[in-house]
């Protein structure tokens, strides 16, 4: 029937919706809140991810496995992030939220990133920067789950460069917020002075996640994917 929309262009408009409110969020935290409210902030981001997920997967069956695994791999990846605490930069979260885009879908890699974000902060420490993360990470996992591409980094050169692009992405979106922390306005040139500053942390983020990437392609991706073959459930 013409002018009807297809199940295809729904999940890309649901897309647009996740990645469009979560930046109106962000800007509503950073203008009218001014930081102050990070938690109201970083609950309506996690209430946002949590629902266009539910949104996307309300008529299928199965939705007890999908919540136990997407539970099991926020947990391994905010355990990751703690263990690997005394080595700044060097985590594995991106590799375990690319991993749950890939195998698992694009809201599932938004959704784990989101949560791993501000549930490890409960260890690390909450704070403004937390719906920024929340953010990223989410954005990263969603990128990395979208048709086509989801196939495409399941061969171990395009992950690599994935994950180098992975850790570039994380240091301009979060110097987003350090620029506006400063004095709430933006500012170009202190966004690109910010960018050179945390060059080192970049690198070492970027080679971070291609090593994790590269050891649990293997062994996590082919779980997530004989569970997906096996019981259909993203």
């Amino acid at each position: 029937m013409k002018g009807k929309i297809t199940n295809n262009q729904k999940r890309w408009l649901r897309w647009l919706c996740l990645v469009a409110g979560t930046l109106l969020i962000l800007f509503l935290g950073l203008g009218l809140l001014r930081d102050r409210k990070y938690n109201v902030v970083s609950a309506m981001l996690a209430f946002l991810a949590c629902g266009i997920f539910y949104l996307n997967y309300e008529k299928r069956e199965g939705s007890i496995r999908r919540m136990v695994l997407l539970a099991v791999m926020t947990a391994i990846a905010v355990g990751g992030r703690c263990l690997f605490a005394p080595v700044p930069g060097f985590k594995p979260v991106t590799a375990i939220v690319v991993l749950c885009g890939i195998y698992m879908g694009p809201e599932s890699g938004f959704l784990v990133g989101s949560l791993s974000a501000v549930v490890s902060n409960i260890f690390f420490g909450q704070g403004p920067w937390t719906p920024f993360q929340m953010f990223t990470w989410g954005v990263i996992g969603l990128i990395a789950g979208l048709p086509g591409v989801s196939k495409w980094l399941r061969r171990k050169g395009p992950l690599v460069v994935y994950g180098v692009f992975s850790g570039v992405l994380y240091t301009l979106l979060m110097n987003v917020w350090s620029v506006f922390s400063l004095d709430e306005r933006w500012n170009f040139s202190r966004y690109l002075l910010s960018f050179g500053t945390a060059l080192p942390f970049t690198i070492t983020y970027a080679v971070s996640n291609v090593v994790f990437l590269l050891l649990t392609i293997k062994p996590i991706g082919e779980k997530l994917n004989r569970i997906q073959i096996k019981h259909q459930i993203f």
